[in-house]
């Protein structure tokens, strides 16, 4: 065969130019590209190998081989695989010059996955990467085989690649970059050492390294570990070996508190090795810290921090995903959209809280544990991702009123405790956990028998807009709108009561209201006291108290609101400003009185005073006075 030179179509430069120039940020790529290519080679040759044994004849010992040539500033990469015929070699190589080239250069240009064709284990897009670094490249290729002969392709990448007769003694295929200067880095044994671990450490063949043109011995020692433990079966894995990975993964010395390990098969297959972290690293705090697993195709690693494949909320989950339906020249902005990443994240999301579910049921102590650490986060899918949002409710832990010891409980837990008469779950949110426990606005509900909910993280003012009913239960706060306790009977009893009583003290309520119309919208008889003398109320609708601190404390601009001060008819304090008022209206005491008891109701639901100073003099002068 006589050397021939073929032309590439005009499109081709351009491609060329946008494989090195934007498709790829680091020149580092090539090696895993080429490297790539020569495992999915040996692949091929030991799957056509199970039903012809021809190509397989000479029984190899499947490798691929890197030889460094400072001299010549040459570097080579030869594999044992299933090798190429001329016309192979023709059509792989020159793949991007198609008649698609056109449309797969648009659609790099526009990042549009969906146009992308899969290029993985053919010498396209991925083999032109070795362009970035070298001035010529040349392929020697022997296709597996009786009556087959070697062939070589060369290229400058200046728009011609020639095709001629070669001498190969035994199939593969070998591939020569004369390196351009300035890329001697990558002809040093640390440095192709450093990038076969980083980018190809689990190829399931050995790679091995040579120098000075001459091909590694056979007793030489592997560059790649050549354990991919997504790819073996659970039964041969020991737990110390999830550990080592879990440690190598993450850089967290403790050992994993779950080790998840899937292998999908369907519509979309691929692997997966994932790990729950046993305590919240420093990272999480950080608030431009990436978090995200790491992506493989085909043993081929892609990136770290891959976030795609999980909702933000599971960002404490570490592990490797390795999926061969994937294109292995991606990125993030092309996969953005890409169906295949959707499913995983799907099947991803809901193996992971399934595992949640049966450690909440089958080792509570352990889950509880878990949970102290990556509730809060966990809590952010219930706001974010609806299609998960009855799984995640009932993966939810609260602390609540009734619950000894601070423990806490589930929603399922608190709705199977639940008297006959309570329709509702109770709940009450706050910063502080101590300030809620001692809030008014728990007297009524707690007096019958009802527990209360505490919400006590910040997350939770944002979560609760999300979580409005669990089980048919409604959640209903119980210091906003009107609170309504008991059965229908008990309902209309109480309603009643607060009505005659509310004649009783209507000249009461209308003088506190006017005293205070800068500060409340209202003033009305509460049904939900029985011990303190007054609490302020929000509007069903509106923030509570303490989301108006959080927004304010994130220098939010919050408007006022003037929420309604509620009272209990049955309080001695109550009863005496009554008495003061029918036979002394103008008693400047009265004024004193109303002052300090809306700074009782601010103080009870956690909010700072006004006038901290005036009001410490007015208790003082009370203490004096009695």
């Amino acid at each position: 065969m006589s050397k021939k030179t073929h032309i590439f179509k005009a499109e081709i430069q351009q491609v060329l130019d946008l494989v090195i120039h934007s498709l790829y940020s680091k020149k580092e790529i090539f090696l895993r590209e080429l490297l790539s290519n020569a495992s999915d080679a040996i692949d091929r040759a030991q799957y056509l190998g199970l039903t012809d044994k021809t190509i397989v004849a000479d029984a190899p010992v499947w490798k691929i081989d890197i030889i460094a040539d400072k001299e010549d500033r040459t570097l080579v990469i030869a594999d044992n695989g299933v090798g190429m015929s001329e016309e192979e070699l023709d059509k792989n190589l020159g793949v991007i010059a198609s008649s698609g080239t056109k449309a797969f250069a648009e659609a790099l240009k526009a990042k549009a996955q969906a146009n992308v064709p899969e290029l993985i284990g053919q010498f396209g897009v991925g083999f032109y990467s070795a362009f970035m670094v070298a001035e010529s490249v040349t392929v020697i290729s022997l296709k597996r085989g009786e009556g087959q002969k070697a062939v070589k392709w060369t290229s400058a990448g200046d728009g011609t690649y020639s095709l001629e007769e070669a001498a190969r003694d035994k199939p593969g295929t070998t591939v020569s970059l004369k390196l351009r200067e300035g890329m001697e880095e990558y002809l040093d044994a640390w440095r192709v050492q450093e990038l076969v671990k980083k980018y190809s450490n689990f190829i399931a063949c050995p790679i091995r390294f040579g120098e000075k043109g001459e091909a590694p011995k056979e007793d030489a020692e592997p560059l790649n570990t050549m354990k991919a433990l997504w790819k073996r079966s659970k039964s041969e894995i020991t737990e110390e070996e999830y550990s080592e990975f879990y440690t190598h993964l993450s850089h967290d010395h403790h050992p994993p508190l779950k080790t998840i390990h899937l292998s999908a098969e369907g519509a979309v297959e691929f692997k997966a090795l994932l790990f729950l972290p046993k305590e919240a690293g420093f990272d999480m705090l950080m608030p431009n810290k990436k978090h995200g697993l790491h992506l493989y195709v085909r043993n081929v690693f892609i990136g770290a921090e891959f976030d795609l494949l999980l909702p933000e909320y599971l960002r404490f989950v570490k592990g490797v995903v390795d999926s061969s339906d994937l294109p292995l020249n991606v990125s993030r902005e092309m996969l953005q959209d890409d169906a295949v990443i959707r499913k995983i994240r799907s099947s991803l999301t809901g193996k992971i809280l399934g595992t949640l579910a049966e450690m909440m049921k089958d080792k509570p102590e352990e889950y509880a544990a878990f949970y102290t650490s990556f509730g809060r986060v966990l809590k952010e899918g219930v706001h974010s991702d609806w299609e998960n949002a009855d799984k995640l409710k009932n993966l939810l832990l609260f602390r609540s009123a009734k619950s000894e010891g601070n423990k806490l409980i589930s929603l399922k837990e608190y709705v199977a405790a639940m008297p006959e008469t309570q329709k509702d779950i109770y709940f009450l949110v706050s910063e502080d956990l101590d300030t809620v426990r001692h809030s008014p606005h728990i007297e009524a509900v707690a007096q019958r028998g009802y527990d209360v909910l505490f919400f006590v993280d910040a997350i939770d003012q944002w979560v609760v807009d999300s979580l409005r009913e669990f089980e048919g239960k409604k959640l209903v706060a119980v210091d906003k709108g009107n609170l309504e306790l008991g059965t229908d009977e008990e309902k209309v009893e109480s309603k009643k009561k607060l009505e005659a009583a509310a004649g009783d003290y209507q000249a009461l309520t209308a003088y506190i209201k006017e005293r205070l119309k800068d500060e409340v919208g209202e003033v009305r008889l509460s049904p939900r006291l029985t011990e303190s003398a007054c609490c302020l109320v929000a509007d069903e609708h509106a923030m509570n108290a303490s989301m108006e601190r959080l927004m304010r404390a994130m220098n939010q601009d919050v408007p006022k609101q003037l929420r309604t001060l509620e009272l209990n008819p049955d309080h001695a304090l109550l009863k005496r400003m009554k008495a003061m008022f029918e036979t002394a209206p103008e008693n400047p005491k009265l004024a004193d009185y109303v002052e300090l008891l809306y700074g009782q109701a601010l103080l009870g639901e956690g909010s700072a005073l006004k006038n901290p100073q005036r009001f410490t003099r007015l208790v003082a002068d009370l203490m004096a006075g009695a």
